[in-house]
């Protein structure tokens, strides 16, 4: 495959992601309803190998991302914003955390995360998680996200959306946190939904 055709499929996937978090910011891609839960059981597979499931968001604020290592723009550009997001959050960072879920288990081994979770500009504290193709299938299914691989061999890229969720320390949904908005707006959205208490399903 060309470098032509490389570049039009990442550009093509950043479009398509920049999009889908617009339009979640301005309601038009509400992704909670009345009857569209975000969230539920998983079973995935941590950094060292250990298999973990929906527990490892309770006892803290979370926000749940959904990418993979070989993106070139839209991860690595929500990791380095949600570690300016912590300083932000004063004493009450030490209740958060960033888990970033793979959705590239064919590339994404729990080897592979553990080195990229490492990135000294990332979150101090980010969990990434990975697992078999149906494992992913189901969290993604149950977060409501979109992903979809595209391209031949070993250069290929996953479209997928780009916002990410923040989830209480009870595990539900609170709310969407939107694509490049920025740490200072990120960490006011948080800091809403930590002064509405555990039971808070807005920020």
């Amino acid at each position: 495959m060309s470098k032509r055709i490389l570049a039009l499929i990442a550009l093509l996937a950043l479009a398509l992601a920049v999009l889908t978090g617009l339009a979640v910011r301005k309601g038009v891609l509400g992704p909670q309803t009345e009857t569209v839960a975000i969230g539920g059981p998983f079973q995935l597979i941590d950094t060292s190998g250990a298999t973990v499931n929906q527990e490892v968001l309770k006892g803290k604020w979370s926000v749940v991302f959904f990418g993979f290592t070989h993106c070139p723009d839209i991860c690595p550009t929500t990791l380095f914003e949600l570690a300016q997001v912590e300083p932000l959050l004063g004493g009450a960072g030490k209740h958060f955390q960033t888990v970033f879920v793979s959705v590239d288990p064919g590339r994404d081994t729990p080897a592979q995360m553990r080195a990229y979770v490492a990135n000294p500009a990332f979150p101090k504290r980010l969990l990434g998680l990975t697992g078999s193709p149906a494992q992913v299938d189901v969290a993604a299914k149950a977060y409501r996200v979109y992903y979809q691989k595209q391209g031949e061999g070993a250069d290929y890229v996953v479209n997928h959306a780009a916002y990410s969720y923040l989830m209480t320390p009870k595990g539900r949904f609170a709310c969407v946190l939107p694509y490049g908005e920025g740490p200072e707006k990120t960490a006011a959205r948080i800091e809403t939904a930590m002064k509405l208490g555990p039971n808070a399903e807005r920020c």
